[in-house]
């Protein structure tokens, strides 16, 4: 008999959940449509530190639309956030958990009316919320707008929306010209609305990079004409905006902590967990992605984290009267934080030593691709102490041209302390099934433990949030 979900897969596997991730044979994870490059990835980093930087964010999210009398609850019941203070056009960082209270994904939740939210991110939270709305009668509407094609072979692509970031300290100048006028006093994570030469937009006030600037989206007909137009503001304001492209896209969190690539916490429990893993289909992320790294557990759950792990505690809404994995997470709060977010700076002469191996016979160490190794879905690197003790995991890296440096984002145990030298072991310690890696041997690569966010104009001057406590 065919196998059609993830539980039976997970079953047909002989429930080595791990190993099967850890052969998934997917691929690399692309940011898809947009060029990998318009000038240079490293010219297209510094435009957010000196200039102004434009990124196209129109096809590597998942977009979902959910309206209906019971949006609000629904949604509320199905996230860890707070939404009393929820009104109308703002956004949050939507946060989803299991029953256990392990993290499935992460979301930008915008409420649009009293009845209405798009929500956009990455795949694990756009499946939770449509299974949810069946699993749990709800009375929503849910309108799904998956990401772009990863290879889309020439066809044409078409989304629900478009949507741009305008980043950099001279991005001011461009929103001034754009408007036609000067435009509103937009507060963190509100939105207003604002003119693009004849169209009327929406415009978030965020910051992907660190830096000031706003999102803008609107209808995917439209794309041509935004884009254009704001080309055009930033010439008639005399402002350098450099575009960016996927390869410099992904490496903007770097500097300041986002980290939504986390192992999504689903393979375990029972319950509604259960029930979802019987609902996932084969070809989905959950069931399709690979995890990449040194760090190789029989137990799928040591790649799981929590809220309070990765900072984002600080907006769970006790005061809710239920949610999916309150218990849980008023359990771990009892029992008090085991791990914490930080950033990990790679060693220079540690870095050129694996890539001196490759310019010489024999097997090499791991390829550190630059700016951004993204051989898998997640990855989990192993962090160890001088007695070889794991005491971390690093889950997402880069490389900063505007650092001079690779970076990692993850957790360590609560005992280590900005400045510790650590060690990252890099490479796979056996062959996999993936199709992104190649015959090589591992390698330690000293790194030093480094705030968050990690660049200083992002903790000093990016507005009080998740980025910026620790």
């Amino acid at each position: 008999m065919a196998v059609t979900s993830l539980e039976a897969l997970i079953a047909a596997n002989g429930g080595k959940t791990v190993e099967m991730l850890r052969n998934s044979k997917i691929g690399m994870y692309v940011y898809p449509v947009v060029a990998p490059e318009f000038s240079n990835w490293r010219v297209e980093q510094e435009a957010w530190r000196k200039s102004a930087v434009l990124f196209d964010q129109s096809h590597h999210m998942d977009e979902v639309i959910v309206e209906g009398p019971q949006a609000t609850e629904f949604l509320a019941h199905h996230g860890i956030n707070s939404f009393g203070n929820f009104d109308l056009n703002r956004a949050k960082h939507y946060v989803p958990v299991t029953p256990a209270g392990h993290v499935i994904g992460d979301h930008i939740i915008f409420r649009e009316r009293e009845d209405k939210y798009i929500l956009v991110g990455r795949a694990p939270t756009s499946n939770w919320l449509m299974f949810a709305a069946a699993y749990g009668n709800w009375n929503v509407r849910l309108r799904y707008d998956p990401r772009s094609p990863s290879r889309p072979e020439g066809e044409r692509v078409l989304r629900e929306h478009y949507r741009f970031q305008i980043q950099g300290p001279d991005a001011p100048a461009i929103f001034e010209k754009m408007n036609g006028g000067p435009i509103p006093d937009i507060k963190f994570f509100h939105v207003e609305w604002i003119n693009i030469g004849s169209k009327k937009v929406q415009a978030l006030r965020h910051g992907m990079s660190g830096a000031p600037g706003l999102e803008v989206w609107g209808p995917y007909k439209d794309k041509d004409y935004i884009h254009s137009t704001i080309l055009q503001a930033a010439r008639d304001a005399g402002v350098n905006l450099v575009q960016c492209g996927s390869r410099a896209y992904s490496t903007n969190t770097l500097d300041f902590f986002f980290n939504d690539s986390a192992t999504t916490g689903i393979y375990t429990g029972d319950g509604m967990t259960k029930a979802y893993r019987e609902w996932l289909g084969v070809d989905m992320y959950e069931a399709a992605g690979a995890i990449g790294g040194s760090f190789v557990s029989d137990n799928i759950e040591d790649y799981y984290v929590n809220p309070f792990e990765l900072g984002y505690d600080f907006y769970i809404g006790w005061k809710k009267s239920d949610f999916v994995g309150k218990a849980a997470l008023e359990k771990i709060k009892a029992e008090g934080a085991k791990r914490k977010k930080v950033t990990f700076e790679w060693n220079r002469d540690d870095v050129l030593k694996v890539i001196a191996s490759s310019f010489e016979q024999g097997t090499p160490y791991k390829w550190i691709d630059f700016p951004q190794p993204n051989y898998a879905s997640s990855s989990a690197d192993m962090i160890v102490n001088e007695a070889g003790a794991m005491v971390g995991m690093s889950m997402f890296n880069g490389y900063s041209f505007n650092e001079r440096c690779m970076l990692s984002l993850g957790v360590v145990n609560t005992d280590v302390q900005v400045g510790d030298v650590l060690t990252l072991k890099w490479g796979e310690p056996t062959p996999t099934g993936k199709t992104s890696t190649e015959e090589h041997k591992q390698a330690d690569i000293r790194v030093r433990v480094a705030p968050t966010p990690y660049s200083s104009e992002a903790r000093e001057n990016y507005a009080d949030s998740w980025r910026t406590r620790s």
